[in-house]
């Protein structure tokens, strides 16, 4: 299991939850962030292993309320 280390901060809020959590995977960090978190659409998330750059996220919400999730915000060209 990986320890990712997490801030979670919201378009009107600053940081409003940071701490680690440990997870199998990448993936499953993201999700359990989620359920846990309670967040909301515009919410941002920076996430990582500690040595490295963060990884930056948006959650959004679909306009129906059918599709949500954590889209990255640094996507950088190749």
């Amino acid at each position: 299991m990986a320890n990712y280390e997490f801030s979670l901060s919201s378009p009107v809020d600053r940081t409003r939850r940071a701490g680690v959590v440990r997870s199998d995977s990448f993936a499953e960090a993201l999700e359990l962030i989620a359920e846990e978190g309670d967040v909301g659409d515009g919410d941002r998330l920076e996430i990582g292993v500690r040595g490295f750059p963060p990884a930056k996220y948006i959650y959004f919400l679909s306009a129906l309320g059918e599709g949500h999730g954590w889209y990255p915000t640094d996507r950088r060209a190749a």
